[in-house]
């Protein structure tokens, strides 16, 4: 397939075990990076960004130097990095999340950080505490590769996405509470009250993140519930006739999920896939803020042109 080295396959189940584990080590150092960073709206502070070798906190302050933690997926590591010179690695092989928690804290101390976490993971039903979760231990290393290599592609077509917008909007961001990434566009109003009840999640922080009305759209790669990878686009709240908007040919409104839902193998079979992707936010943003009333003329872009300013 001619799209197989910048978009390779992803099938959910080969390794669904090591995502699975992936996820709640992600959590780990999210936490570690919550209980370090004053919190910041919608929670921006506490994803990681795709990095050239994985994914990364950011700098992390703590005192008065910075501290960086990354998942190398090319070496399979994880890095530590502090602005004193100190770099401290854990090795990314298979290991239970409770042997995982213990290194963690054991290579920060080695740079001289001692932080605390709440150790209950994040929007995940039957969630087991991280120091005594001895049932996941799953690494495929390769299969973690190819996951990143689809993160660098997806992170490539947000940004642009993400420059055709003059209102509000969120980085290109790795949440890893609902391990996916995600960017986010604001009409500029307020929501109501998100009712909350996301699994291990307080109400109060699904309140915060949800305060203003979005179009997000994001890429996961598959749980239990919906086992394959894809790209994904809502809005909260939800406007009248939002589901039955036409988008994207090959994409489709879940019901049970809420969202449009663009599978990734049908991405993969495209002829420009790239271009289908870039379509499919375009197209359900457009839903989102149609059916909303957004300010369009007043919000809106062209995509930018590196090196070029923005006309006005």
């Amino acid at each position: 397939m001619p799209n197989a080295d910048h978009w390779p396959e992803l099938p959910y189940a080969p390794w669904r075990e090591t995502a699975t584990t992936l996820q709640l080590w992600t959590q780990i150092i999210g936490k570690v990076r919550l209980s370090l960073t004053p919190w910041l709206n919608h929670g921006w502070q506490v994803p990681f960004y795709v990095t050239a070798r994985g994914l990364g906190t950011s700098p992390i302050p703590v005192d008065r130097d910075n501290l960086e933690l990354e998942f190398d997926f090319i070496s399979h590591r994880l890095v530590a990095r502090t602005s004193r010179g100190e770099i401290e690695t854990l090795p990314l092989e298979p290991q239970t999340v409770a042997d995982f928690h213990r290194r963690v804290i054991a290579l920060l101390a080695r740079v001289g950080v001692a932080v605390s976490i709440n150790e209950m993971p994040n929007e995940i039903a039957e969630a087991i505490r991280f120091s005594q979760d001895r049932r996941h231990a799953a690494y495929d290393a390769h299969a973690v590769h190819l996951f990143w290599r689809a993160l660098i592609q997806a992170d490539r077509i947000f940004k642009l996405f993400r420059s055709g917008f003059l209102g509000k909007a969120s980085p290109v961001h790795f949440f890893w509470g609902s391990f996916d990434l995600a960017v986010t566009r604001f009409s500029g109003r307020k929501a109501p009250l998100h009712p909350g009840g996301v699994p291990n999640l307080p109400d109060a922080v699904a309140q915060e993140a949800y305060s203003h009305e979005v179009s997000s759209a994001g890429f996961w790669p598959g749980n239990d519930a919906f086992p394959h990878a894809a790209f994904y686009s809502y809005a909260y709240p939800e406007p009248n006739g939002f589901r039955d908007q036409k988008v994207t040919p090959g994409a489709h409104f879940d019901n049970t999920l809420g969202e449009f839902i663009l599978r990734y193998d049908v991405l993969r079979e495209a002829v420009d896939p790239d271009a289908l992707l870039l379509d499919f936010l375009t197209t359900t943003y457009v839903a989102a803020a149609d059916c909303g009333h957004w300010d369009r003329a007043g919000l809106e872009c062209p995509f930018g042109v590196p090196g070029k300013v923005r006309p006005i």
